[in-house]
C-alpha cells in the first residue's frame, strides 16, 4: 500500500469516526435533555393511582396495578440508563479512533508534501481550521460525555415504599415477573379483573411512551405452599425418574405388552405441539410435558385419562430473557429439562435460563430468568422440588451453583456456589438419617447439599468429562458414572469409594440402584447388572440400539426404552430374563412415567398412554 493509499484510508476512517461521534454525542445530549425534563418515576399517572388507593386502601386490584406500573417504570428507566452508559463508552471509543486517524493522516501528508511547496498562508489556514475543528469537537464531546454521567439517577431519590407505605405493605421484587398470560387461562376472565384492566389503560399508554410495552394483568395469587410428603410423591410421578429422582416407581399392575403400529394396549396418543427431550410428569389426573423452538417455549397439561390437551402455558414476557434463544445442538434442543410439580404448581426451565411456575389450571404464578446458561450443547438439568423449594442445578461454563427458589414466589431462598465444571446431570434427593439432601454430579465432584440451607455436606472428587447421567442412590450409597471416566460407589457417611469400575459406562442414561442391584445402560446399547455392594457383574445384554433413556424399576420389573422406541422389560434380578420387547412406532429417547396400571411415554411427535 502506497503512502497515498494510506492517506486515503486514514482520511476515510477519520470521516466515519467523526460522523459516528457526532451522532452519538447528539443522541446523548438529547437523552440528557429528556431526562432533565421528565422524571421517569414520579409520573402523574402514578400519583393519580396512589391517590386513588389512599381513598380506597382495600382495593387489591389497584394495589396490583400500582406495583406493576412501578415495575415497568423501573424497567424503562434501567433501559435508558444502559443506553446512556453504553453511549458514553461508544463516544469515547469513537473519539480515540478519530484522534488516531487524524494523527496518521497529517503525519502521512507531511511526508508526501514538500515543505517548500506549501505556502505559508496555506499552512496558517490549515492550522486555524484544525484548531477550530478540535475546539468544536472537544466542546461537543465534553458536553455529551458529561451529560451521560450527569443524568439524574431518579431511583436514588425515589422511595417506592415511602410513597405508598400508607396503603401498601409489601415491596416489589424487581427480579420476579408476576404477569399472568390471559390466553393460558382455563377459565373466563372475571368481571372484576376486566374492570382493573380497563382502569389500567392509562398506565399502559404511559409505559408505551417510555419505550416499554407490556400487557398488565392481575397476577394469580399464589396458594400458600404445603410441604410434600413421601406418600404423596410415591402416589404420583412428580419429577424426572419419578419420586425423588431415583428411578423407583411404587405403582402396581404396570402393563408389559403393547404395540404402537396395531394400537394394541395404546389407550390414547396425543400430538405434542413443540419438540422437546423432556419426560412426562404426573400428578393426579394430569400429565405435564414441555416443548420449545426458536419462536416460543411452552408447558403442556394433558388429561391423564383421555389425552385431551387441557391447557398450554407460554413462557414469555420474562424479565432478562434473551431476545433470541441460545445456540444448542439438535439432540438437546431448547427444552431438554423435565418439569416438576408439587401438586399445587408445575415448574419448568428452558435453555434460555427462563424458569416459570403455573398453577394446576394453567395460570402463571411467577417467572424469572437465571441468566442464559453458557452450555455448548444446551441446558438439560431437570428440576426437582422438596420442602417448598424448587431445586435448580445450574452448572455452566461460567459458574456452577445449586439454587433453591421459593415455590410460591420464585424468590431465591439460598444459592450455593460449587467447585465444579459444566454438567448436564439432574439433582437427586436422598434421605440420610431422616434428613433430605440433594446429590449432584459434575466434573470433578459428586457432592451432597442440605435441602434446608444449601450447605455442602460432603464432596468426593472422582468424576471427569462432560457429565450427563445423574446419580443413583440406595441404602446410604451414591452411584455416579460417566462415559470415558469411571463408575464409583460412594458411602455418603464416610465419603469412602467402596468400589469403582470402568468397563461399562453411560453417556446419558442415569444408573438405577434398588434392592442390592445396580443397572447401567450404555449409549452403544449394552444393559449391565451389578451387585450394588461389591461391583460384581451379574449379567449384560447387548440390545444393539442407542440407549439415552434411563432405566426404571416398577412393579418388580426393569423397564428400558431405546432411542428407536422399543421398550424392553426384564425381571429385576441377578439373572438376565427378558420378559417382552414392545415397539412404540416412533423414535423415543425419553424416560417413561408411570401411574396405576399405565405407562406414559413421550415420542418425537406424540404422547402415549399405555394400559391393558
Amino acid at each position: 500500500m502506497t503512502n497515498n493509499d494510506k492517506l486515503k484510508l486514514a482520511q476515510n476512517i477519520a470521516v466515519i469516526s467523526g460522523i459516528f461521534c457526532s451522532v452519538v454525542a447528539l443522541l446523548l445530549l438529547l437523552n440528557y435533555w429528556q431526562f432533565a425534563k421528565n422524571d421517569p418515576i414520579e409520573s402523574q399517572a402514578l400519583e393519580v393511582l396512589v391517590e386513588r388507593l389512599r381513598e380506597d386502601p382495600n382495593n387489591d386490584g389497584l394495589k396490583t396495578e400500582i406495583r406493576q406500573y412501578d415495575l415497568l417504570a423501573r424497567k424503562a428507566y434501567f433501559n435508558s440508563q444502559w443506553q446512556v452508559k453504553t453511549g458514553a463508552f461508544l463516544l469515547l471509543f469513537g473519539a480515540i479512533v478519530l484522534a488516531l486517524a487524524l494523527r496518521v493522516y497529517y503525519a502521512l501528508k507531511d511526508k508526501i508534501e514538500e515543505p517548500d511547496k506549501v505556502l505559508e498562508n496555506e499552512i496558517a489556514s490549515r492550522i486555524l481550521a484544525q484548531k477550530g475543528i478540535i475546539i468544536v469537537g472537544a466542546v461537543v464531546f465534553i458536553l455529551a460525555f458529561a451529560a451521560s454521567f450527569a443524568t439524574v439517577n431518579y431511583l436514588d431519590k425515589y422511595d417506592w415504599e415511602t410513597a405508598s407505605a400508607e396503603v401498601i405493605s409489601e415491596p416489589v421484587d424487581e427480579g420476579i415477573e408476576v404477569i399472568d398470560v390471559g390466553q393460558t387461562r382455563a377459565e373466563p376472565v372475571p368481571a372484576e379483573q376486566a374492570a382493573v384492566e380497563t382502569a389500567g389503560t392509562e398506565i399502559q399508554e404511559q409505559i408505551a411512551d417510555a419505550g416499554t410495552k407490556e400487557v398488565l394483568e392481575e397476577p394469580v395469587p399464589s396458594a400458600a405452599p404445603v410441604a410434600l410428603t413421601l406418600e404423596q410423591i410415591r402416589n404420583n410421578h412428580n419429577s424426572f425418574r419419578g419420586p425423588l429422582g431415583q428411578g423407583i416407581v411404587y405403582h402396581k399392575n404396570i402393563p408389559t405388552e403393547w404395540d404402537g403400529a396395531s394400537g394394541t394396549n395404546i389407550l390414547w396418543k396425543s400430538s405434542i405441539p413443540k419438540r422437546g427431550y423432556n419426560s412426562p410428569v404426573i400428578w393426579g389426573d394430569k400429565v405435564f410435558i414441555a416443548g420449545a423452538d426458536n419462536q416460543s417455549r411452552e408447558v403442556y397439561c394433558y388429561n391423564r385419562n383421555n389425552g385431551n390437551l387441557l391447557w398450554t402455558g407460554k413462557a414469555d414476557n420474562i424479565t432478562g430473557s434473551p431476545a433470541s434463544p441460545p445456540r444448542v445442538t439438535e439432540d438437546t434442543g431448547l427444552s431438554a429439562p423435565t418439569v416438576t410439580t408439587d401438586g399445587q404448581r408445575v415448574f419448568a426451565i428452558f435453555a434460555t435460563g427462563d424458569v416459570i411456575a403455573f398453577d394446576m389450571n394453567g395460570n402463571r404464578v411467577w417467572a424469572k430468568n437465571l441468566g442464559v446458561p453458557d452450555n455448548h450443547y444446551g441446558h438439560s438439568s431437570s428440576l426437582i422440588t422438596w420442602g417448598n423449594k424448587l431445586l435448580v442445578q445450574y452448572d455452566t461454563n461460567r459458574s456452577a451453583k445449586l439454587i433453591a427458589l421459593n415455590v410460591a414466589t420464585g424468590e431465591t431462598v439460598w444459592e450455593t456456589n460449587r467447585d465444579a465444571k459444566i454438567s448436564w446431570a439432574s439433582p437427586v434427593l436422598a434421605q440420610v438419617d431422616g434428613k433430605f439432601q440433594v446429590v449432584l454430579t459434575a466434573d470433578p465432584i459428586v457432592a451432597g447439599y442440605d435441602v434446608q440451607t444449601g450447605k455442602e455436606l460432603w464432596s468426593v472428587e472422582c468424576m471427569m468429562g462432560e457429565v450427563g447421567p445423574s446419580v443413583a442412590y440406595s441404602d446410604g450409597v451414591v452411584y455416579a458414572a460417566n462415559e470415558y471416566a469411571t463408575m464409583v460407589a460412594i458411602d455418603i457417611k464416610t465419603q469412602e469409594i467402596l468400589w469403582d469400575d470402568d468397563m461399562f459406562l453411560p453417556e446419558a442414561a442415569s444408573p438405577l440402584a434398588h434392592n442390592g442391584l445396580l443397572i447401567v445402560a450404555t449409549s452403544y446399547g449394552v444393559m449391565v447388572c451389578y451387585d450394588a455392594k461389591t461391583g460384581e457383574e451379574y449379567w449384560e445384554h447387548d440390545v444393539g440400539r442407542t440407549l439415552y433413556s434411563s432405566p426404571m424399576y416398577a412393579d418388580g420389573k426393569l423397564f428400558m426404552m431405546d432411542n428407536d422406541g422399543v421398550m424392553r422389560i426384564y425381571e429385576f434380578g441377578k439373572e438376565m430374563k427378558l420378559i417382552a420387547e414392545n415397539e412404540l412406532g416412533e423414535h423415543a429417547g425419553t424416560t417413561p412415567a408411570f401411574a396405576n396400571g399405565r405407562i406414559y411415554i413421550r415420542g418425537e411427535e406424540f404422547l402415549y398412554c399405555i394400559g391393558n
